[in-house]
């Protein structure tokens, strides 16, 4: 195999194989997409219904999954929470909900006006139109013809449809056609990347259907460290049998290995902050806050029993989904779980949507899914609504847990950390209880499920909480992108300080977007192909 290439990528997720297959587009470079994970050319993965069984089954979770955990977290009851993050060509794409979100437009003019020049909405549409197919068509919001396909939910569920009216009648929220347009405040049908019954994953969209010649991509190699000398990155270093091997990059190399893995692999290579490297016997190559600024997403599920929601949690049920849907196709299975979308303002809210409302007629594990095991769910046809945070305060960091460069990176998210955050979940769960208890939906759900009767009073909800928030697989911002001393890379996504070396996925965001981060993280990767064919 060859052991020298124009551009190395670095995972192929949601950014990594966009950028590798754009800059692929121009036929005279030769580029090499590396992924620690295999082929994603496997029913798991391109069939939009079995998510169930890969994020259920532990033996098929391991295949697809890194397995991480958080450190235990002082403000969730110490629990360590399970980081799903997909170690598979497409990354996490080949293993999410498929829900595409671009967030609010304010969320890129608020990164514009911390100094990522270039990063304003005016500035990163043309990235989000190009990537995507809209179903509706091209407009001066929307983009047709693109690699990724994005449709609506359709055929809902009685109760889902019930919880539009009801959220739009209780939230004071406009009925909208589309989230990603004009105006994101409102509820509607989710949008997704997926048409057909396939998951339009990275990789489905921009190497499996776009093949290229100059474009080499390797599954199953775990990169050890990206090689740096005299200042500029090289190649990178990847473990083979009985050793290490260099694999040379004559321009550039581009970490896409996500929001653990990107600051992962920079520390290994001795970027990032200088005590904590020499700590573990890391040679300081550049004294960067690497790994610093990690924030996610917050949820807290709750379920309630409804006949009107359909599904239920059985293997009858799903077999029955999955033979539908190879014998005539176009059924739930072969779209996303998710059905009601609600972007609306809490009572503390500023000038634009700051609470997300996922809503999926299925019941949901409770009180966690921490434990690595299948976990219990009630089989009874049931409504999940999850208020969701999608503004957290809280704060926390990824370091070296060892130089060993196959050991799992020290996740801390410090969940729940800053007293806001608590508050608005509560506030959150507030909500999602008067509106189950409107005149409308009283006739929809028969029941709380979960969290139940038992923490029906605020004081109760408050100490509960802890074991019931979980994360909705949305970690931002450990590589931030900026010019000033808390960035690690610049606006052309430059790591500051080293020559040749760039990062391209969600660990880049200055702040997070307001709702789910897969499609930003695929605007990140068509922005990154674009600067540097530029010659930015």
């Amino acid at each position: 195999m060859a052991s020298e290439f124009d551009y190395i990528v670095v995972g192929a997720g949601s950014a990594g194989a966009i950028v590798a297959r754009r800059l692929a587009e121009d036929a005279s470079v030769r580029v090499l997409l590396l992924e620690a994970g295999g082929t994603d050319r496997t029913v798991f993965t391109r069939k939009p219904g079995m998510i169930a069984v890969v994020h259920t089954v532990p033996q098929v979770k391991k295949r697809f999954d890194w397995g991480y955990y958080t450190a235990p977290q002082k403000h969730a009851a110490g629990r360590r929470i399970p980081s799903t993050k997909g170690k598979v060509l497409g990354g996490s794409s080949s293993i999410n909900g498929m829900l595409f979100v671009r967030g609010h437009r304010r969320n890129f003019d608020d990164w514009a006006a911390e100094g990522c020049t270039g990063w304003g909405h005016d500035g990163v549409l043309p990235a989000f139109k190009r990537l995507e197919d809209w179903e509706g068509g091209a407009s001066a919001w929307r983009g047709a013809g693109g690699p990724v396909a994005v449709t609506r939910q359709k055929d809902l569920t009685p109760a889902s449809e019930e919880l539009l009216s009801a959220m739009a009648e209780g939230c004071g929220a406009p009925r909208i056609d589309d989230y990603n347009g004009e105006q994101q405040e409102g509820v509607a049908p989710f949008q997704m990347s997926a048409r057909g019954g396939v998951r339009f994953s990275s990789t489905e969209a921009y190497v499996h259907r776009m093949p290229t010649p100059n474009l080499e991509v390797r599954t199953g190699v775990t990169v050890a460290r990206v090689a740096i000398e005299a200042g500029r990155a090289v190649g990178v270093v990847v473990l083979a049998e009985g050793g290490t091997q260099t694999i040379r990059a004559t321009r550039e190399v581009v970490l896409s290995a996500g929001t653990f893995g990107s600051p992962h692999l920079l520390l290994l290579s001795g970027v990032g902050p200088a005590a904590h490297l020499r700590e573990h016997g890391v040679e300081v190559v550049a004294d960067l806050p690497v790994g610093d600024n990690l924030h996610d997403h917050l949820f807290v599920p709750m379920t309630f029993l409804a006949p009107s929601a359909l599904h239920r949690g059985t293997a009858l049920h799903f077999f029955g989904g999955m033979l539908a849907e190879a014998v005539k196709g176009d059924t739930w299975f072969g779209r996303t779980v998710f059905e009601a979308a609600g972007f609306v303002r809490s009572k503390h809210a500023g000038s634009i949507p700051d609470l997300q409302i996922h809503a999926l007629p299925w019941s949901y594990p409770a009180p966690n899914q921490d434990l690595p095991v299948r976990p219990e769910v009630d089989m009874r046809p049931a409504l999940t609504v999850m208020p969701t945070l999608i503004y957290p305060k809280s704060r926390g960091q990824v370091r070296l847990a060892s130089a060993d460069p196959t050991a799992a990176p020290f996740i801390d998210p410090h969940y729940l950390e800053d007293p806001q955050d608590t508050r608005f979940l509560l506030d959150g769960i507030r909500l999602v209880r008067d509106l189950m208890a409107s005149a409308r939906m009283r006739k929809v759900a028969t029941a709380e499920l979960h969290p139940g009767p038992a923490f029906a009073d605020d004081a109760a909800m408050a100490r509960e909480l802890p074991t019931r928030a979980h994360t909705v697989y949305h970690p931002v911002g450990t590589c931030r992108m900026g010019q000033d001393e808390r960035a690690v890379v610049d606006p052309t996504l430059r790591v500051r300080g080293v020559e040749g070396l760039r990062v391209a996925d969600a660990s880049i965001m200055p702040s997070i977007t307001g709702g789910n981060t897969n499609a930003p993280a695929m605007m990140i990767g068509e922005r990154c192909a674009e600067l540097m064919r530029a010659g930015a």
